[in-house]
């Protein structure tokens, strides 16, 4: 998945759970399926009431035109504000409306010139709105030439830069495990688990004592993906390290991976009745509740969702996060941990350099640091003054040990994938495809040309 997730703060006409993406065919224009919307004129027809309707500080020419998510208009609003305090003279125009839609617009904008200045921009490669695609068709500004691109890691390469250029600005990383609600674990008489067999022996526990063990909200179709993303660094990438650049080669397959343990175990959690009843007909919103109520004690999901589920809860401390466990050996587990969404400058900016000197005032530490915390994110540099929500705190030592990999579909060729991937994830759990068939469905939406 595109890293990072919304925080679904936000309105959607065809049902919950926007601000991610929606498999082709769906009500709304897929986050990954853009422009199949037949170029500007459906484009503008299509424009959402929150792109048209813009705040900000004042009107006229010279305005900075900032175009975000939803899940950004908290820390750019914040942020905004900050800036303007010591440049009182510059007036920005900001507009946020769920993924989907605004995707769908600025990429139009994008490709016709009439393009934001500064604009929601998703790292790596796999959408039409990702770096690696965008930069690719030369629409973004390099800003290499700031300084806190050189804080990146270079493990961070594939999401931020393309030929060796930075096009990226984001705060840092999301991490995908399990929200747990502790007065649920506590009535079991259950701690998080930290293997694979520790973790089917609590689920047993759970289920025993009434409670669901996991919920799985995947009618709403970025939902699927999460506990694959969740598997998959211990099952793949902790015996293949290189099997992004394999894939690429042409020398690896879905189907003939570790792909195919972590959905066999994805199968195993359903087949042993440890979701809720009827997972595909179950959105994110009811997962949500689930977990806040204790009804059920878990739910995988992205850390840049725990502040929906603690909305959703009387006390947000009931909530807690831990590593989700795929292997046998604690010590030696993998996690996936993906750059959030961000921001890119348009190359056809009107306003170029007050666009880029605002990008280079959100990359002081202390600007990473408050975009990270709004969204529950791990900065992608940390200063003395960085403090991380404490719910993170299990993550870091796998993070800081190298032991950590970008969520999956940053190193996909096309904009196919990922689609496939949820289709192929509901069907296993309606029993349409087997683990095999629903590989088989992601290798050939991989061989696709982009």
């Amino acid at each position: 998945m595109t890293t990072g997730f919304p925080r679904f703060r936000h309105a959607r006409t065809d049902g919950p759970g926007a601000g991610l993406p929606v498999p082709p065919g769906r009500a709304t224009v897929s986050r990954r399926g853009l422009l199949r919307i037949g170029g500007t004129a459906a484009a503008a027809a299509a424009l959402p009431a929150a792109l048209t309707a813009c705040s900000g500080s004042g009107g006229g020419t010279g305005q900075v035109r900032v175009v975000g998510v939803a899940d950004q208009q908290k820390p750019l609003e914040e942020l905004i504000a900050a800036y303007r305090a010591d440049h009182p003279d510059d007036r920005f125009s900001t507009s946020f409306a769920p993924t989907d839609q605004v995707q769908t617009v600025v990429r139009t904008q994008l490709a016709g010139g009439n393009a934001p200045d500064v604009h929601v921009l998703y790292p790596g490669s796999g959408s039409a709105m990702s770096m690696a695609e965008l930069a690719k068709a030369s629409l973004l500004t390099d800003l290499s030439a700031q300084p806190w691109t050189k804080g990146i890691p270079a493990s961070f390469d594939a999401a931020y830069r393309r030929d060796g250029k930075t096009y990226l600005y984001s705060a840092g990383s999301s991490v995908i495990g399990a929200i747990y609600n502790k007065k649920a674990f506590a009535r079991a008489g259950v701690e998080p688990p930290r293997t694979w067999a520790e973790l089917l022996d609590v689920c047993g526990t759970l289920k025993a004592a009434g409670i669901v063990p996991i919920a799985l909200g995947a009618q709403t179709p970025w939902v699927t993906q999460l506990i694959s993303y969740a598997l998959v660094p211990d099952a793949v990438y902790a015996r293949e390290p290189d099997f992004d650049d394999r894939m690429t080669a042409g020398r690896a397959t879905f189907v003939d991976s570790g792909w195919a343990d972590a959905l066999g175990k994805y199968k195993e959690l359903q087949r042993k009745g440890f979701f809720n009843d009827n997972p595909n007909g179950t959105t994110f919103e009811q997962q949500t509740s689930l977990v806040a109520s204790g009804k059920a004690a878990m739910a995988v999901q992205v850390s840049a969702v725990l502040s929906t589920f603690r909305q959703a809860t009387r006390t947000p401390d009931d909530l807690g996060m831990f590593p989700f466990p795929a292997g046998d050996d604690a010590r030696k587990q993998w996690i996936p941990a993906g750059i959030v969404v961000g921001l890119g400058v348009a190359a056809h900016a009107k306003n170029p350099d007050r666009a880029k000197a605002f990008v280079e005032f959100l990359g002081r530490q202390e600007n990473i640091d408050r975009w990270a915390k709004a969204v529950s994110a791990i900065p992608f540099k940390r200063g003395a003054a960085t403090r991380l929500d404490p719910v993170l705190d299990p993550f870091l030592p796998v993070i800081d040990a190298g032991r950590a990999v970008p969520f999956m579909d940053q190193r996909w060729p096309n904009a196919e994938v990922q689609p496939a991937h949820f289709a192929a994830v509901q069907d296993l759990l309606a029993g349409k495809k087997d683990v095999k068939g629903a590989l088989a469905q992601m290798d050939a939406a991989y061989r696709k040309k982009a």
